[in-house]
């Protein structure tokens, strides 16, 4: 994948590994500091230009650093600048202890600060580096921040945010602007960090990009196009319907009829060739009073299925919208272990008993998507839930595994997972998809991309970036049947 620097995302660790890759190929480290450092007080002076006066919070290490370049720069500009500093600047390293004898200003300790009104915050406490929750002194700065509602500028990352993970560690800033160096992290994408960051800015303090790219292990991305574009199927003039992939969507009893549909029509306009319902013999009138591109077929049990499932040409299955939970679900998921499929709502919710059996039958290549929310998720995968060390992206990487499934963790930071180990984090899904009947369409999006013949993965990633793009086009305030209307393939 060809990315802009700024487009990549390094977890801190490897940005670590940048910044002494830099540093030992004689790169002037001090002269990046200088960079970022100056770059933050540029921002700052753009961005509050009516600022009675900068507060600098000076952190004990690098990210203290640029914040004391930044103070320097702001009072050389004629700034009214006030410096605070948590912990004992005196023992402050290497470039860090430089930019700090750089800069004139005479610093107070931390809890001193009270805001002003007419203050900016400069926050420079901790940034990316934090590995455990915020000291008390912190917390009530922070606190205080909070309450009285001075703008905040963060350098690098709102302190107290989990830089790999985007969650809070004990408190953070809620910051209006973010400006960060060369990459992002995933936890300017992920949630909370994502709302906490405000607008975010990267800024190239001039690392060579060999350096940046050999520590950038792509495993973590955002959810882009050019993340799937190169699986898509090249369009053939003369594409035959069955070429473009066959997608039956299960319904559920003759009064839960409206989820399938929902999927079935999202799989039309995602691209599939043909879309079948395949609904109880009760149901078909229900269906059928409402369909018109879509066609019917009556399933009512599992000796019907098999007997279907001889076509070879039905590939791709979409379960769960509306289904029902229980064993009628597990016998139709086993029928179709040879398939590939899409299991969401009822479907996963039928497994949480023994989840294993799911996992058991989908082993080989992977050809299962699981589309679980956080509550479903964690039916399939309670100890992994549980496990507060982990993240979001962590939690589904280790749920792809388990179950050799492509995972999509839905949320307002949906994270899509792979059993290989590759995490893609979403971010172009409007706050208003949050809808009933929503899932159904992405269930029904997926399965279209599945039909047509890309990989469990990339059909999940698209399915999911096509579902954002329809919110965006639908706009606020969209029913279900509006979502589904505004899909279109890729």
């Amino acid at each position: 994948m060809s990315h802009q620097l700024s487009d990549l995302l390094l977890t801190p660790a490897e940005m670590a590994a940048v910044d002494a890759a830099a540093a030992a190929s004689g790169i002037d480290s001090f002269g990046l500091m200088e960079r970022a450092g100056a770059a933050v007080a540029a921002a700052a002076l753009r961005l509050h230009p009516g600022a009675r006066r900068f507060v600098v919070l000076c952190g004990p290490g690098n990210n203290g650093g640029d914040a004391y370049v930044a103070a320097r720069h702001l009072q050389e500009g004629g700034a009214a600048v006030a410096v605070l500093h948590f912990g004992d600047p005196s023992r402050l390293k290497g470039d860090a202890a430089r930019a700090h004898a750089g800069c004139a200003l005479q610093g107070q300790e931390l809890h001193l600060y009270s805001p002003e009104s007419g203050d900016v915050v400069i926050d420079g406490l901790f940034g990316a580096g934090l590995g455990r929750d915020v000291p008390a002194e912190v917390r009530a700065v922070i606190e205080r921040v909070a309450e009285a509602g001075p703008p905040v500028l963060a350098i690098d990352l709102p302190s107290g945010l989990d830089g790999r993970t985007g969650r809070v560690l004990g408190a953070a800033f809620k910051a209006q602007n973010t400006i960060t160096f060369m990459t992002r992290k995933p936890g300017h994408l992920l949630m909370p960090g994502r709302e906490l960051c405000g607008e975010l800015e990267v800024f190239d303090i001039g690392i060579p990009a060999r350096i940046v790219r050999a520590e950038a292990s792509g495993a973590i991305d955002e959810n882009r196009p050019d993340a799937w574009r190169a699986v898509l199927p090249v369009e053939q003039l003369e594409t035959h319907k069955y070429k473009r992939g066959h997608l039956v969507v299960f319904s559920g009893e003759a009064d839960k009829t409206g989820a399938a549909r929902m999927s079935a029509i999202s799989g039309l306009k995602a691209g599939a060739g043909l879309v079948t319902i395949a609904a109880p013999h009760a149901a078909m009138a229900a269906n059928a009073a409402h369909l018109t591109a879509v066609m019917l077929h009556a399933i009512d049990d599992e000796a019907e299925l098999d007997a279907w499932l001889a076509d070879k040409r039905l590939q791709t299955f979409v379960l769960g919208p509306g289904f029902g939970i229980g064993a009628r679900a597990r016998g139709f998921v086993t029928a179709l272990a040879d398939r590939h499929l899409v299991l969401d709502a009822d479907g996963i919710s039928s497994f949480k008993d023994d989840p294993q059996q799911l996992f058991d039958l989908f082993r080989g290549e992977p050809r299962l998507v699981l589309t679980p929310h956080e509550g479903e998720y964690s039916r399939l995968f309670p100890d992994i839930s549980g496990n507060d060390g982990l993240g979001k992206v962590d939690k589904a990487l280790a749920a792809a595994r388990r179950a050799n499934a492509a995972i999509v963790y839905k949320g307002a930071d949906t994270v899509i997972a792979a059993p290989d180990g590759r995490a893609l984090i979403n971010t172009n899904a409007p706050a208003w998809l949050a809808t009933a009947g929503s899932g159904d369409v992405l269930a029904g999006v997926i399965g279209g991309l599945l039909a047509q013949g890309l990989p469990a993965f990339e059909a999940a990633a698209a399915g999911v970036w096509l579902h954002g793009a329809a919110g965006h086009r639908a706009g606020k305030g969209l029913t279900a049947e509006e979502l589904a209307a505004h899909v279109l393939p890729l």
